[in-house]
């Protein structure tokens, strides 16, 4: 069987032409015994037509089929950053080393442990099989290989640097998640005190002022307004308290509706990096995720409109997005990167610096890393300091509660004293 082919040699020259072979997984083997890296591989001959019985029962299956699909991934644990991490070191040594991109897919099928990356390997190899390139297999499976992993293995592909590409996205995703790995340690502190502070205060409104509150309804006096407000404060958690719980679940799931549309993401996503202390945190991370990613990618080859496109993405906040996104409509205009990135307004006047530069003397790409570079080290200095600069703000905040129970509950008591021994 004759089988027409695309592929790219060491040089990562496309070359064309014709081979025969048994099938397609046969016709890319042969491809790369001579030293070529398949691109796309097809049969000579055309398809069959379809009537309309076979289109109905081809539509009947594929919403079965998708249903299952939806069932799967319900049921299937997500592909998380350490497996995606794993496959792409996997991968660049296998390529590197020379192994076939087809062999190299199917021992990773085999011997990953997650069921959802075990799947999609299984469908991408079956795409290489029949002549599709990898990024076109890992494209179809956008739930497992974020836009970034596919663009950047696509670049791979086409300047016969597919090894190259791979390290390129683990050492990217080493670092995103060493990142994240650091905010999430230094938020856990500043979140269990804040959950323990409001277990304290229905505790405290529900079973301990009731009891002062009975002690002092026996004696008749005039109560003190601090008194006066933890027992009213007190009532309204007794009398109310399934209420509140009923609105406070209706509002957690109502802000979360609200976030997951466009515009309340893009208000959240603002909001996060105006609050005191953690805003500026969070602002110079995605500031070093926005520099790392962009070194990257333009470092890999692709254009700079489709980079910003996928960086916009990578910096997981809309508010950011919409920003980068405004950035790439002005150089469609015609403006050059610099120029549009300062009208944006996002950027630092380092950031700025360092993009004025790298466009002059054509090393934007390394520029940017050492950018990322120096905002990580912020970020973590940070990161260490965070804990030591909340602790005052949640010293206050238990302090006012503790002067509030002080005087609403000892000072009329300290009254009663008083009376009691002047009489």
């Amino acid at each position: 069987m004759r089988f027409r082919y695309q592929a790219r040699d060491k040089n990562g020259n496309l070359q064309t032409g014709d081979v025969e072979a048994n099938d397609s997984r046969a016709a890319a083997s042969n491809l790369m015994s001579r030293g070529l890296i398949p691109v796309q591989v097809n049969a000579a001959g055309g398809s069959k037509p379809t009537g309309r019985n076979d289109t109905k029962r081809s539509d009947t299956t594929l919403s079965i089929g998708s249903v299952i699909q939806t069932m799967r991934d319900a049921l299937e644990p997500q592909v998380d950053l350490d497996q995606l991490i794993i496959f792409c070191r996997q991968m660049y040594s296998l390529t590197n080393a020379g192994i076939p991109i087809l062999r190299a897919i199917e021992g990773l099928s085999d011997s990953t442990q997650n069921k959802r990356m075990k799947r999609a390997l299984r469908d991408v190899h079956s795409q290489l099989e029949r002549g599709r390139t990898l990024s076109a297999g890992l494209a179809l499976h956008k739930k497992v290989f974020p836009k970034l992993v596919i663009a950047i293995v696509h670049v791979g592909e086409n300047t016969g640097q597919l090894e190259e590409s791979f390290e390129q996205l683990a050492l990217y995703l080493e670092k995103e998640q060493d990142t994240r790995k650091r905010i999430k340690a230094a938020t856990r502190y500043p979140s269990f005190v804040l959950i323990a502070l409001v277990i304290a205060l229905f505790v405290l409104n529900i079973f301990v002022i009731p009891t002062f509150a009975d002690m002092f309804s026996r004696f008749n006096v005039e109560l003190p307004w601090a008194t006066r407000a933890l027992l009213g404060t007190s009532d309204f958690f007794v009398n109310y308290w399934p209420l509140m719980i009923i609105a406070m679940t209706a509002s957690f799931f109502g802000l979360r509706y609200y976030k997951a549309t466009k515009n309340g993401r893009l208000l959240w996503d603002s909001l996060k990096l105006k609050v005191p202390i953690i805003g500026s945190i969070l602002e110079r991370s995605m500031l070093a995720r926005f520099s790392r990613s962009f070194s990257v990618m333009l470092g890999a080859g692709v254009p700079l409109t489709q980079a910003l496109s996928l960086v916009a993405e990578a910096v997981d906040n809309a508010w950011m997005e919409k920003k980068i996104l405004d950035i790439r409509r002005s150089i469609e205009r015609g403006e050059n990167l610099s120029r549009a990135a300062r009208q944006s307004q996002l950027f630092t006047p380092l950031v700025m610096q360092m993009i004025v530069v790298g466009e002059e003397t054509g090393r934007i790409d390394t520029l940017l890393r050492e950018v990322a570079e120096y905002y990580e080290r912020e970020t973590d200095y940070d990161l260490k300091t965070l804990t030591a600069r909340i602790e005052p703000a949640m010293i206050a905040v238990v302090a006012v509660m503790v002067l509030i129970l002080a005087l609403g509950i000892f000072t009329p008591m300290w009254d009663m004293m008083s009376a009691y021994q002047g009489g």
